[in-house]
């Protein structure tokens, strides 16, 4: 009785993962909604080009990368979430199957994750000094300061998460040879 409840339990913890997957399907919703928003900001670029002025292009072209890279975010999460915790995205063996799918690992995901947002975090404060500059945007000194120091956290937290798994890699490595 006791090993047949051990198996059951265990069952349904495995089969657990898949409440994952309507979340992932839920990521994929968001994929819409960014496309939907890409399309409005491209609409309204190409609307109103020839009254915008450099900065304002410039500005909307970081928009367009903005919702480009948190698109691309989206798409990491979503393939390496699904295949690392639910199950493997069977493609085929399609020529276009991106050649870090099925690679990355949790340790991979987070050190891409992580670079990702300090990427959008640039974008964001490039958009900021843009801003400022053009004086459209009045930043008080505080907050620019706040925005230059989450970025900064961003960074500073990459590195960190990076050298943790050089570090765990180098104990893990040491581990095999060991034994």
């Amino acid at each position: 009785m006791g090993r047949y409840l051990e198996r059951l339990i265990e069952s349904w913890i495995f089969q657990s993962r898949w409440l994952m997957a309507p979340m992932y399907l839920g990521l994929v919703g968001g994929l819409f909604i960014l496309l939907v928003k890409f399309g409005q900001e491209f609409f309204h670029i190409v609307s109103h080009l020839a009254s915008f002025s450099e900065q304002e292009t410039v500005l909307s072209l970081l928009a367009l990368v903005d919702i480009t890279l948190v698109g691309n975010l989206l798409i990491m999460v979503i393939f390496s979430g699904y295949e690392n915790f639910v199950s493997r995205i069977d493609t085929a063996n399609s020529e276009d199957r991106p050649e870090w799918m099925g690679k990355v690992d949790y340790s991979g995901l987070k050190i891409k994750l992580i670079g990702s947002i300090v990427a959008i975090s640039a974008i964001d404060l490039l958009k900021a000094f843009v801003h400022q500059s053009s004086g459209t945007a009045s930043f008080t000194t505080e907050q620019m300061a706040w925005l230059v120091g989450i970025h900064l956290t961003f960074i500073i937290t990459g590195v960190l998460f990076a050298w943790m798994d050089k570090i765990a890699g180098h104990s893990h490595g040491k581990g095999k040879s060991d034994h």
